[in-house]
């Protein structure tokens, strides 16, 4: 069999860092690991071809070579993803669809021609399929409701990536959460039991990825890193002395809950074995959000000692927030602000809450008739309104997004914001808590010196003196600062392309004029 496996393209979106990412001469900022592992579990016989379409395009002689399409996509990367079944369709080849988007949504996988559905988890899953095509069997939906053991899962097959195209590599240690927050897919997707992989089976990862040259900063893409904390404990036990001994070839960025502050002894480790940085899901600093979303981890202990506890064990904070919870007060967005000023974190994620597929919130609001008709399938994109109708008004939600983003990623609130984080992280003296990859620091660098510290006037006076600062009081997180300097540059274009989205949805710009729940909602059914 001579399969071609495609990973959709992304949007332009607020983890894209296309700007960044073009100055230090990098196409993405993370490869594909769920389509990595895919192919590891294919025949050993098969002839593979492999596109991250986000690095490089395939070719009509990909195409015309090929037995069989093979995709895997999130909710946002659905565009492109119809249009390589219907591509498929239209030359004759068989497509395979797998991964996030149709695991939660299989029909419009089927009406756009899909073959096969791959879904739920590629370890229980891929041999059904085979096993199809092995009894000549044109079409099929595989499914599995037991969640496979990670221990069994193999390598992913990181030899078929452009390595060299981007920022950092990525693994996964476990999957599933074992909190409930309702509006929450990852739960639904892969269960609330917490499963991980063996610390030495972690290691052969790394191991794979050091043989293949890779030196820099890695990905550990769990949703929730310390989900199952005895076993991370266990890996991060044997990681420590694998780091040593390899003289430390990577640095670490993870997602986790923030009941990490909880743990000293798992601060502590995590940033021996070479961690710089945590994704925190706060959502929102409204106890009572909270509590309606179900997010009660967050609510045990104060978030502003939470989030500085985190930085004083060295690592550096990005954070996810949310508007538009039911019962939300006005003055959320002003009071997500407050509190990124607060915790000095550099890139607030503020998004607009959709009701995902199958999550608690979507069937509740499905139960309540609140769901908006037409618009049941969401985007994925963090700047699109509701798929359903709010307890406020959306041109309040609206207006407060656009108005909280812009002023956040304000060049010099932005810059000083990355300043106040760097200084305030504990750190280990002598060691970089960021790598780049191999031949890219000295271009990334080079490039944010001309951009901030010549080009821009109005940012040039500010760079150069929190420079001398990082570079007098904490060299070593020197690496790390430049990064979020880059990535400045994505959010102060994307902060105008959020704008305009949001404007483009509601037909007036929300931070100069006002509309009612009634008229979006007209606006909505007539446009869908």
């Amino acid at each position: 069999m001579k399969a071609l496996l495609l990973y959709p393209r992304f949007p332009q979106s607020f983890w894209s860092y296309d700007r960044a990412m073009k100055m230090a001469g990098l196409k993405a900022m993370i490869p594909p690991l769920g389509i990595l592992t895919v192919a590891a579990l294919l025949p050993e016989d098969w002839e593979i071809r492999f596109y991250d379409r986000n690095v490089s395009l395939e070719t009509d002689a990909d195409w015309d070579w090929c037995d069989l399409v093979i995709l895997s996509a999130m909710l946002v990367q659905k565009a492109d993803f119809h249009s390589l079944i219907q591509k498929a369709v239209q030359l004759g080849k068989k497509v395979a669809v797998g991964g996030p988007y149709p695991t939660s949504v299989p029909q419009d996988a089927l009406d756009s021609g899909a073959n096969y559905l791959i879904l739920d988890e590629g370890e229980m899953t891929v041999s059904l399929f085979l096993e199809a095509l092995t009894e000549g069997k044109s079409q099929g939906v595989f499914r599995s409701l037991e969640k496979p053991d990670v221990t069994q899962s193999p390598i992913p097959r990181f030899d078929l990536l452009q390595r060299n195209s981007y920022f950092m590599m990525a693994m996964q240690f476990s999957r599933g959460c074992p909190f409930n927050c309702e509006f929450c897919d990852i739960i639904t997707l892969y269960g609330r039991k917490p499963r991980t992989k063996e610390p030495h089976q972690a290691l052969a990862e790394l191991q794979t990825l050091y043989d293949l040259g890779w030196r820099g900063s890695l990905f550990i893409v769990d949703d929730n890193f310390i989900g199952n904390q005895r076993n991370v404990k266990r890996f991060l036990r044997e990681l420590i002395p694998w780091m040593k001994q390899h003289n430390y070839p990577f640095t670490f960025i993870t997602e986790a809950s923030v009941n990490l502050a909880e743990d000293d002894e798992l601060l502590q480790l995590m940033r021996e074995a070479g961690f710089y940085s945590v994704f925190l899901g706060i959502e929102t600093p409204d106890q009572d959000s909270l509590q309606v979303t179900h997010k009660v981890q967050n609510t045990r202990h104060p978030l502003v000692e939470a989030c500085h506890k985190i930085n004083d064990a060295g690592l550096l904070i990005y954070a996810g927030f949310i508007l538009g919870f039911d019962g939300e007060r006005t003055g959320a967005g002003e009071r997500i602000q407050a509190f990124v000023e607060k915790t000095t974190i550099p890139q607030p994620m503020l998004g607009i809450l959709q009701a995902l597929p199958n999550t608690a919130l979507w069937n509740r609001l499905q139960g309540e008739g609140r769901l908006l008709e037409g618009r049941s399938h969401p985007t994925g994109d963090q700047n699109t309104l509701m798929n359903f109708v709010p307890t406020r008004p959306i041109s309040e939600i609206a207006r407060e997004y656009v108005d909280g983003f812009w002023k956040m990623y304000e060049p010099k609130n932005y810059l000083k914001r990355c300043l106040e984080q760097c200084l305030r992280l504990g750190s280990l003296p002598g060691r970089q808590t960021m790598q780049y990859p191999i031949g890219q620091g000295l271009r990334l660098i080079s490039q944010i010196i001309w951009h901030q510290g010549i080009r821009r006037p109005e940012i040039r006076g500010q760079f150069w003196r929190q420079l001398w600062m990082i570079l007098r009081k904490k060299p070593e997180v020197l690496n790390l600062y430049f990064a979020l300097c880059a990535a400045g540059e994505h959010f102060w274009e994307y902060r105008v392309l959020a704008r305009e989205r949001i404007t483009q949805q509601l037909g007036y710009d929300p931070l100069l004029s006002r509309g009612s729940v009634e008229n979006y909602t007209k606006k909505l059914v007539n446009v869908v």
